[in-house]
């Protein structure tokens, strides 16, 4: 039935308003499905604001004050981050992360976009047989995943040193997580192993939504493989590409657990990472402000690397 329009009384002017029945309708329609959207968003919100805005916004405001357990707030402004750029250890900290971060980010993304590369071209159980594969220690207890890493690297049991010295590769056994030389390279093969898996499983997705037209086209013109992918997947993965840049940037920022679990930053802090260095001051040395301090900058951090690889990927695929 045809929503009905009603005059209402000429104005000053001379005109004659109209409205519309339906029209108002709709409007109240839209409200009330607006308020139940926002209902049922509210237990998630709330959560949000408790358990991430809160903190954050307490670790900014501690970060400006001597917070220690047992003892008062003082007020310090500056002195933790002052302090933190003269800590030696924070420093090792610091430089050890970005190591992680340029080896990590770019060998994980790019060595993902080959296997998924290579896996796509498979039947579809054979792609999702490879998929299982490589997301299992993605799913697997970094506890577990630990535990058999630091059996592997065993000095005196450990498969590696077996392998090796078995082979005629070494003379004597090696202890990987205890010499300066080789912790931190093991830490980098561990997290690349274990960070894998979610960007192999999105590169095939991404790849599956290639326009296939456009592939048959490209060919017909006499563009081969490697021109097929540049000008045509490459662009149409980039938005998958991105994602993948920003989130494995900000895992390996995080690494934590790895550090606590196989060497506690050690030996002689080769293995220290920001995150493990702002545990140990604020949970073993109840320096809470000194950890906040960190805990800001390590965001800001994230923060401008992020930025800076929206801005580059974006540019790249032409937005």
């Amino acid at each position: 039935m045809a929503s009905k329009t009603k005059a209402k009384p000429a104005s000053s002017g001379g005109e004659v308003l109209t409205y519309n029945k339906g029209t108002f309708r709709n409007s109240a329609l839209v409200r009330q499905q607006t308020l139940a959207a926002y209902l049922f968003l509210l237990p998630a919100l709330f959560f949000f604001v408790l358990f991430v805005v809160v903190p954050m916004v307490m670790c900014l405001v501690t970060s400006f004050f001597d917070y220690r357990m047992g003892k008062p707030l003082t007020f310090v402004g500056l002195d933790q981050y002052i302090k933190m750029f003269q800590d030696p250890t924070f420093l090792k900290a610091l430089k050890n992360t970005f190591i992680l971060v340029i080896v990590a980010v770019p060998t994980v993304t790019a060595f993902s976009l080959w296997v998924s590369s290579v896996v796509y071209q498979f039947s579809a159980f054979k792609r999702s047989f490879f998929r299982c594969i490589f997301y299992l220690p993605v799913v697997t207890g970094t506890v577990a995943v630990a535990v058999v890493w630091k059996w592997m690297f065993n000095k005196y049991t450990g498969l590696i040193n077996y392998v090796l010295s078995a082979t005629g590769v070494i003379d004597q056994n090696i202890s990987w997580l205890g010499d300066e030389r080789f912790a931190l390279a093991c830490i980098i093969l561990i997290l690349f192993t274990t960070s894998i898996g979610q960007p192999i499983v999105l590169y095939i997705a991404a790849l599956g939504n290639v326009d296939p037209s456009l592939i048959d086209a490209a060919e017909v013109d006499g563009a081969n493989n490697f021109q097929v992918f540049w000008h045509i997947k490459w662009p149409q993965i980039m938005p998958t590409t991105l994602y993948i840049l920003v989130i494995t940037t900000i895992n390996t920022f995080q690494c934590y657990a790895l550090i606590q679990l196989l060497t506690s930053g050690g030996p002689n802090h080769a293995t220290d990472t920001i995150m493990y260095y702002i545990y140990y001051q604020a949970f073993k040395l109840n320096d809470y402000g000194y950890g906040d301090a960190m805990g800001v900058i390590l965001a800001l951090i994230i923060a401008v690397l992020s930025a800076i690889q929206f801005k580059v990927a974006g540019s790249g695929s032409g937005d």
